[in-house]
């Protein structure tokens, strides 16, 4: 059961370093882009909400993992 924990803990480390570089890079497209200003809005809620739904599935492994075992 510890080698799904450390995978786990390995891919939400690697889910969030990714949003926020995302997140990062959208904002920063945002202030210099004044033509694409929507399109990386729209990114930038993609992101948060891809974020929100990842941790939100692994939320729910623990919770299965815990009631199961």
């Amino acid at each position: 059961m510890t080698y799904i924990d450390e995978i786990s803990v390995a891919v939400l480390a690697l889910i969030r370093a990714g949003a926020v570089f995302r997140a990062i890079f959208c904002l920063i497209r945002l202030s210099t882009a004044e033509e694409e200003s929507p399109q990386f809005k729209k990114r930038l809620r993609n992101t948060v909400v891809f974020y929100i739904i990842a941790e939100s599935a692994f939320v729910l492994k623990d919770i299965f993992v815990y009631y199961y075992s």
